[in-house]
């Protein structure tokens, strides 16, 4: 388990779940997931948010320990997905008496998740900037909609300069997974958040002007040394700039040619001197890592067979996922695949064209059914091309 403990006041009340097969029912996580939840003990005591309902049981007994007999006197809402937001009526119920807070979009949102009779009575609406006394603790609360819904918020705790960061800075897996932060970051940021850079570069410039000590985000490890990095990746990442300069190729081979030909452009690639080569196998691999890996890399090669008059399934699939991640500024290389009537670059770069600032290399490969002398001929130009 990595180090939840933050300071004397400020208790990690969170939980791991390692049974949940996929996360938004959609991405694979096989280290599991945390769902982060804190108390804030002082004067007032307060809970910065609630976790997922597959852990209500574990993080109410969490809560009540670290209440110690007390009880909660506000409540934060940070986001109102389920995973942090299932158990708001279940707390709201337990206890009465504690207020909750929120933005106005918070509010305009709860009533569709929540029937909380008393709601109007008992909710704070706070705005950009405003703040929170408990007591030696003063809660500030910074907008922050689309990252990644409307109503997201984040806070900062002026006396232990601690941000709460809701989404943000998050990460899959559980929290005994011992592995690298910034891998399952990256899979984190560009399938959940990757569409909003411009968003997440407006939260960065917020946070800029505070003093940050720690940062305490809804999933995953708690940071608390070199927040340098943290925050510099996450500004490579929202800015779209490439992270490593190396090539990824992506390719969608329905009976293995177009899989032998890539075996062929590797072996091009690392004699050229290509820094990095990572190919991937779209009918295979997970979609959400090959994203990550289209956003880490500066170079993209893609190779799929004709399909359907089109471009073979995945591969479609896979260009319409960057499209709405908001992939950009790249350098995409294209080979086609087909035995009677090759479309398969002509309908990549179709979807390529709708991106923002991607440069598609003049020499297309045109490969039919097997790679040949001419066909390895384009190959070797293409790789020149796009190493140039």
């Amino acid at each position: 388990m990595k180090d939840t403990s933050i300071s004397d006041e400020i208790i990690y009340i969170g939980a791991d779940d390692k049974t949940i097969d996929l996360f938004e029912s959609q991405y694979v996580v096989p280290n599991g997931i945390s769902y982060n939840s804190y108390l804030i003990k002082d004067e007032k005591n307060v809970v910065m948010d609630t976790i997922d309902k597959r852990k209500t049981d574990e993080w109410l007994s969490n809560l009540e320990k670290a209440l110690a007999g007390e009880k909660p006197d506000y409540l934060v809402v940070s986001h109102l997905e389920p995973d942090h937001a299932y158990n708001v009526g279940v707390l709201a119920n337990k206890y009465p008496e504690m207020k909750i807070v929120g933005n106005t979009k918070t509010f305009a949102f709860m009533t569709q998740f929540f029937n909380i009779p008393d709601l109007e009575e008992r909710k704070v609406v706070v705005g950009e900037g405003e703040e929170l006394n408990i007591g030696k603790h003063t809660l500030q609360f910074f907008m922050a909609p689309m990252v990644h819904w409307p109503e997201v918020m984040v806070t900062y705790e002026k006396y232990e300069k601690i941000v709460f960061s809701a989404d943000g800075f998050g990460k899959f897996g559980a929290l005994d997974a011992e592995e690298d932060w910034a891998c399952e970051a990256r899979r984190y940021y560009f399938n959940i958040c990757g569409k909003y850079g411009i968003q997440v570069q407006a939260l960065l410039k917020k946070l800029g002007t505070l003093d940050v000590k720690m940062i305490c985000p809804l999933h995953g490890p708690i940071l608390k040394e070199n927040l340098e990095y943290y925050i510099n990746k996450y500004d490579i990442w929202s800015s779209y700039k490439p992270e490593d300069d190396g090539v990824f190729v992506a390719y969608a081979s329905i009976h293995g040619n177009t899989a032998d030909a890539m075996e062929k452009l590797e072996k091009m690639l690392k004699e050229k001197g290509a820094k990095k080569v990572v190919v991937s196998d779209l009918s295979r691999v997970d979609m959400a890592e090959a994203i990550e890996d289209a956003f880490r890399y500066d170079k993209m090669i893609l190779a799929a067979s004709t399909y359907d008059a089109g471009v073979f399934t995945p591969m479609q699939r896979f260009l319409n996922e960057l499209q709405s991640k908001n992939y950009q500024n790249r350098k995409v290389g294209l080979i086609e695949n087909g035995t009677w009537a090759p479309l398969a670059a002509k309908t990549m770069k179709e979807t390529l064209d709708k991106m923002k600032d991607i440069s598609v290399c003049e020499q297309v490969v045109t490969i039919k059914t097997k790679l040949t002398e001419e066909s390895e001929s384009q190959m070797k130009n293409l790789v020149g091309e796009i190493l140039k």
